[in-house]
């Protein structure tokens, strides 16, 4: 249960993190949540753990390159009028959008991994956080069809 409530804090967290509408996404935090608990409230099988560790690798290269653009933005962009911080904001705005968009992907192909099972516990978290889950079409292995879990 306690495993349970910290995802569920944590999805609730990213959910005001990356946006602020009626109902917000539902992001799984793949490179922002630790990688155990994923692990752990998933059940995730050998692929699947190797999966989410090879995708968080991934958004922490694109986010690095990202923070790169920040640093460069705010290093070298004029600062003395309202409106050149205007157009800084603007840029930075930009950037932190990819970053969410980034996130975005990167979570749709963990979920896509997840079995018929696993994704519907990812879609019952999100509706008790009151978040719109990300649709995605949940993968059949094999030697699920004679497996129950």
């Amino acid at each position: 249960m306690k495993k349970k409530f910290s995802f569920l804090a944590l999805l609730i967290w990213l959910g005001f993190a990356y946006t602020v509408n009626a109902q917000a996404d539902c992001a799984l935090g793949v490179g922002v949540t630790n990688d155990t608990i994923i692990f752990n409230v998933f059940q995730l099988n050998s692929l699947q753990k190797e999966k989410l560790i090879n995708y968080g690798a991934e958004l922490k290269y694109r986010n690095d390159l990202l923070n790169n653009e920040l640093q460069n933005i705010t290093d070298r962009h004029p600062q003395s009028t309202v409106t050149e911080l205007t157009q800084l904001a603007d840029k930075y705005k930009n950037v932190m959008d990819s970053m969410g968009r980034v996130q975005m992907m990167i979570d749709k192909r963990m979920l896509a991994s997840f079995n018929p099972k696993q994704y519907e516990l990812y879609r019952s978290l999100c509706k008790e956080a009151s978040r719109s889950p990300f649709i995605v079409t949940p993968t059949v292995y094999p030697d699920s069809l004679n497996n129950k879990n």
